[in-house]
């Protein structure tokens, strides 16, 4: 059996598990961490709320994570998703009835996790305690995308993985440009 095959069986074990989570906690959090995820507005809101309340510091941090989120997003749904055409996981694996309408798109990369943690690790280099508080926002999303069979956990390690690189991108790209402009010709 290859390794291919193993990592075929554990995303699909995984996702019946988690998606078999029904707490009373996941029943209240998990939905409203789905609408909250939907077109960004859950970072949106955390950007406002920083730039309005966390002074320079807040803003700062606010526009880092909005250019994480840009960024990651870019690279997940514009870059990832065209490369690696992967099916949802089947609506067997989904033991409970909240399994709505997914998209066409390929399951792989998690976009919504993508752009989750490069707004997350984007801000947290400029504000270390808001990074924190959107840090389990993001941990959140990520598992509601597993729970309500939108992904496998792969794919969310996938947008993990990618949103930590646009943050990282987003952090450095200044000095970068600035070491490239001022490079003597």
């Amino acid at each position: 059996m290859g390794v291919t095959t193993d990592v075929r069986r554990a995303d699909r074990d995984l996702t019946r598990r988690v998606a078999g989570w029904r707490t009373p906690l996941t029943r209240r959090v998990l939905p409203v961490a789905r609408s909250a995820a939907e077109h960004t507005k859950l970072w949106w809101g955390a950007a406002v709320l920083m730039s309005a309340c966390g002074g320079n510091r807040g803003r700062l941090a606010a526009a880092a994570g909005l250019a994480g989120m840009a960024t990651a997003e870019v690279l997940s749904n514009a870059v990832c998703k065209p490369l690696y055409e992967r099916r949802r996981p089947p609506e067997e694996l989904i033991p409970h009835d909240d399994v709505e309408e997914r998209p066409d798109s390929s399951s792989f990369p998690s976009g919504h996790t993508a752009a989750a943690v490069g707004f997350t690790v984007a801000c947290a280099g400029t504000w270390p305690a808001a990074g924190a508080v959107c840090g389990v926002l993001a941990a959140v999303v990520a598992v509601e995308r597993v729970h309500s069979g939108a992904h496998y956990p792969s794919d969310v390690a996938a947008g993990t993985a990618i949103g930590a690189a646009a943050a990282w991108l987003v952090r450095r790209s200044p000095r970068l440009l600035l070491r490239h402009l001022l490079k003597p010709g």
